[in-house]
C-alpha cells in the first residue's frame, strides 16, 4: 500500500503546484490591475453594444454541421497521440488497426467533401 501511495506522490505534487500557481496568478491580477468596472464591462454581452435582435432566432444549419464535423474529427485525431506514444508496444497488430481506423476516417472525410459539407457559400 505504501508503494502505491508513493507512485501517486508526483501527481499530488503536480496538482499542488498547479493549484498554487493558479491562486497566485488570480491574486496577482487583483493586486496589480485596476478594478474600475463600467457599464460596458458589466453588461451581459461581450461585444460592447446592446443586442438588436431576439436571441432565439434561427441559425443556419451549416453552423451546427461545421461544429459537429469539427468535434468528430478532433476526437478522432485525439486517438492518434496515445497510439503514437505506444507504437513500439502495440506491434504490427496495433499498427494495422490504426491504419484501418485512419482509412475509415479518410473515407468519411472524402464522403463529406464530395457531398459539399465543407463548402461555405
Amino acid at each position: 500500500m505504501d508503494a502505491l501511495l508513493q507512485e501517486y506522490l508526483p501527481i499530488l505534487v503536480f496538482l499542488g503546484i498547479a493549484i498554487g500557481m493558479a491562486v497566485v496568478m488570480v491574486a496577482a491580477s487583483y493586486i496589480v490591475s485596476r478594478q474600475k468596472p463600467d457599464a460596458e464591462k458589466t453588461s451581459a454581452y461581450e461585444c460592447g453594444f446592446e443586442p438588436f435582435e431576439d436571441a432565439r432566432t434561427r441559425f443556419d444549419v451549416r453552423f451546427y454541421l461545421v461544429a459537429i464535423l469539427f468535434i468528430i474529427f478532433d476526437l478522432e485525431v485525439a486517438f492518434l497521440f496515445p497510439w503514437a506514444v505506444s507504437l513500439g508496444d502495440v506491434g504490427l497488430f496495433g499498427f494495422w488497426s490504426m491504419v484501418a481506423f485512419l482509412g475509415v476516417l479518410t473515407i468519411g472525410f472524402v464522403y463529406e467533401w464530395r457531398k459539399g459539407a465543407l463548402e461555405w457559400e
